[in-house]
């Protein structure tokens, strides 16, 4: 409709003999008519359009990876349209672009230095423009060649390279940068949170978290918050958890369904399903299919395989289309609930009817589902018949049910499987050694104990958390780092004793 209409001006124009681009060309660019857009440029050359507008068109071709760009690009250059504003526009839309943009766009960086408006680097807005795109395409090493070429450097160009490390994996990278930075914003907070957090450092991502918060003075947003949830979830840092949630409510960040999903995340993993299905229903008719699929998980885990099937039917019933991770947990509620048929008639309906090829995962699930119900030769023949190579987990689930049904055939199979997959586990012969003792075979104990100790088997030190005052205590075994381990050791030692005490007195009673 807003297309035609744009015909229709330029229909209009051209009858009338006028030269007027701008409302016209503003028209097809909302149309969102790129090649119309060109060629209107292309057919006023005794007049070019201004500045402004070549920008606009230059944007609105970079952020659609249109192949008309480079031409565009070059008229602009030839009739000396450019402007930093222009790199800036063209570096920011070719941020994540395809590959055939991103050589695009290291030839304009070309022409850029060529062009002298690069020369000073006073632009800080291009700067920062020009260290995001390198960052975003990984080309980590351009970024950072940019970075220490610029002769000033605000908060924009240093949250840029930062935010790169941190997506990048290098973290000790971005440790060393942010504590560089002169001035640090909420950017630059949330980029070390979000970078830890993806990372796998959750405790380092929590700390960093409370410092911006309590003594860094500075107000999370929404990414903030987003990021630093899951981080809680995987420490199982609630009263924290509660504390952000009491924030996010007090600002409205709750209306931003990443922060809402992550809570309902949150509660889940930290085992308060009432904290997630109240965070859940506040959604309301705002939940995506992630609001959706965590909520069937949380049930799932926690055991809860009706509520989790039930809301399963209210998904389909409010129209939304499952995808992998639903199916997924709605088979692992089956798993739960001890409901085979029901569980092989969703795995077998994934490809009919939702139109979902199984990964590995949900083969994983299959094999818990049927292990536990003692069907174990169908279990193999699943396994056997994958079209993907079975993963350390779907042995493992088949070597669990073995264990729990004592079948010493199949639990031979499913360890040797796992001695080449993995190793260096050597709890998976501490699970088939059980199994022999369990059945009487004390020459198979032997023989896996001789092989763990060719193999110089050792436990893994345990740990735990605790959380106290919305902070996070780890504890080794035999630990002596926590600052007052003294205090905890005494304490255990009282505890201990009054065990001891209690335990003779219950003697005593009934001797």
């Amino acid at each position: 409709m807003v297309m035609e209409e744009a015909k229709r001006l330029h229909a209009r124009l051209l009858r009338r003999g006028e030269r007027r681009l701008q409302p016209l060309l503003l028209r097809v660019l909302a149309a969102g008519d790129l090649r119309y857009a060109a060629l209107l440029i292309e057919s006023f050359p005794s007049s070019p359009p201004s500045a402004p507008l070549h920008n606009r068109l230059l944007h609105a071709l970079a952020s659609a990876r249109h192949q008309l760009l480079l031409p565009v690009f070059s008229r602009a250059h030839r009739l000396r349209l450019l402007a930093p504003l222009s790199f800036t526009l063209l570096f920011s839309a070719s941020a994540a672009a395809s590959s055939s943009s991103t050589r695009f766009a290291v030839c304009a960086h070309a022409l850029l230095i060529r062009s002298g408006h690069f020369a000073s680097g006073g632009d800080p807005f291009l700067a920062s423009a020009l260290v995001s795109f390198y960052a975003k395409n990984r080309l980590l090493a351009e970024a950072r060649r940019v970075f220490d070429e610029l002769p000033r450097r605000d908060a924009a160009v240093y949250n840029a390279l930062l935010s790169a490390y941190a997506r990048g994996g290098l973290i000790d990278a971005a440790e060393k940068l942010f504590e560089e930075m002169p001035e640090k914003n909420v950017v630059s907070w949330t980029a070390m949170v979000s970078g830890y957090a993806q990372n796998g450092r959750h405790e380092k991502a929590v700390e960093t978290f409370l410092e911006m918060w309590e003594k860094g003075g500075v107000r999370p947003n929404e990414l903030t918050v987003s990021s630093v949830l899951p981080a809680c979830a995987a420490v199982g840092a609630m009263e924290l958890g509660r504390k952000v949630e009491r924030y996010a409510r007090g600002k409205g960040l709750l209306k931003n369904l990443y922060v809402a999903n992550a809570l309902v995340e949150m509660y889940a993993k930290c085992g308060s399903i009432r904290g997630a299905w109240k965070v859940f229903q506040g959604i309301g008719q705002q939940r995506d299919l992630c609001s959706w699929n965590s909520m069937i998980m949380a049930f799932a885990v926690h055991g809860l395989w009706r509520e989790a099937l039930v809301l399963f039917h209210k998904l389909r019933m409010a129209g939304v289309k499952p995808d992998g991770i639903t199916l997924l947990g709605v088979i692992l509620a089956c798993t739960h609930g001890g409901l085979v048929d029901e569980g092989k008639l969703l795995f077998n309906s994934m490809r009919e009817e939702f139109g979902l090829k199984p990964r590995i995962e949900h083969y994983g699930c299959m094999v818990d589902l049927l292990g536990r119900a003692g069907l174990l030769k169908e279990a193999e023949g699943l396994i056997v018949n994958m079209p993907v190579e079975p993963d350390a987990v779907i042995w493992g689930a088949l070597l669990g049910a073995c264990s729990f049904h004592g079948n010493i055939e199949l639990a031979e199979i499913a360890v040797d499987k796992l001695m080449h997959l993995e190793p260096q586990n050597t709890a998976n012969l501490v699970i088939l050694s059980n199994i022999y003792a369990s059945c009487g075979k004390w020459d198979g104990v032997a023989q896996v104990w001789k092989l763990l100790r060719e193999k110089d088997h050792k436990k893994s030190a345990g740990y735990s958390f605790i959380e106290l005052d919305g902070r996070m205590h780890k504890f080794l075994v035999e630990d002596k780092s926590h600052p007052r381990f003294e205090d905890v050791y005494e304490t255990l030692d009282s505890i201990t004793l009054i065990m001891k005490l209690i335990n003779l007195e219950n003697s005593e009673e009934e001797g």
